[in-house]
């Protein structure tokens, strides 16, 4: 089993990034790959998954959101794919205060969590995660910066990107998943 894995990223895709280790090229999953940048070096924590149809290694950016990560699969109903999906918001605090204070509505905003899958990880959570133990969401320049990136990937020019850049900027200190919902509007809006 892996416990992480030190390289160089060579490629950022919206679903994973490619980490090059000893000549190698490792693909791993992770909720936010725009969070790397391609030519860096950088420390992925890695759990690995073995199915009958695929090996499939996921990262993460350190060992409290792979912990974080583990304890959701953890939970009946809640598989990699959509503990991935959760753990793609930046916002891992506010999924533990949703699970302390049995907020159901805030946990069936993740993507494959309805009502039933909910209350399931209230049930098995609740008491189990420590919030110092929490990534907290990046500073709001590097979640800038990471939207950027990410509207750059999807497709948009650097001088498309660029020109609402500034719009960008000036709105009070947001996650990256904002940061980049309000570049895709302005963005359509021209």
């Amino acid at each position: 089993m892996f416990e992480y894995m030190k390289g160089l990223v060579t490629s950022i895709t919206p679903a994973y990034v490619v980490l090059e280790v000893g000549g190698i090229g490792y693909q791993l999953a992770c909720g936010n790959p725009y969070a790397y940048q391609e030519g860096q070096i950088a420390t992925i924590y890695v759990h690995q998954v073995v199915r009958e149809d695929a090996h499939t290694l996921y990262g993460f950016r350190d060992l409290e959101e792979k912990q974080l990560f583990l304890q959701l699969i953890s939970v009946s109903g809640i598989g990699p794919k959509s503990g991935l999906a959760i753990m793609a918001s930046s916002d891992h605090s506010g999924l533990v205060h949703a699970i302390e204070a049995s907020d159901v509505t805030y946990l069936t905003r993740f993507p494959g969590v309805g009502k039933k899958t909910a209350q399931q990880m209230i049930l098995d959570l609740q008491g189990k995660l420590s919030t110092e133990a929490v990534p907290q969401a990046p500073a709001a320049d590097q979640a800038l910066d990471e939207a950027l990136a990410a509207l750059t990937a999807l497709g948009y020019s650097e001088r498309e990107v660029k020109r609402i850049e500034k719009q960008l900027a000036q709105e009070p200190a947001q996650a990256t998943d904002d940061y980049l919902r309000l570049g895709l509007k302005l963005l359509m809006k021209k």
